[in-house]
């Protein structure tokens, strides 16, 4: 079953997965506490929602990426938004602000 279905999320909520999972320091546990979706189920709606050529470079960059898993990541990261984000909190998407 296609993940975005099985979730129910909308067109916005799959963009900001996209976007955050193409994000180096936004980790796969951000993803999960914000989305509920699990490494397998991000790497699973990637496959779903991209073309083919960029899932694979997408996987590659990823792949074995440190910053994408917390456990491996180094101390000194202490977040996982970027500087142009708002505050991310439970399951509401937050407007950048520029």
């Amino acid at each position: 079953m296609n993940i975005s279905k099985e979730f129910d999320f909308n067109e916005r909520q799959v963009d900001r997965i996209i976007s955050m999972a193409w994000e180096d320091r936004t980790t796969f546990e951000a993803i999960e506490y914000q989305f509920g979706l699990t490494e397998k189920q991000v790497i699973k709606l990637m496959k779903e929602q991209m073309h083919p050529r960029n899932w694979r470079k997408w996987r590659a960059r990823v792949q074995g990426r440190k910053t994408k898993h917390e456990k491996l990541r180094s101390n000194s990261v202490d977040r996982f938004k970027s500087n142009s984000q708002r505050l991310i909190t439970g399951n509401r998407i937050s407007k950048k602000k520029y």
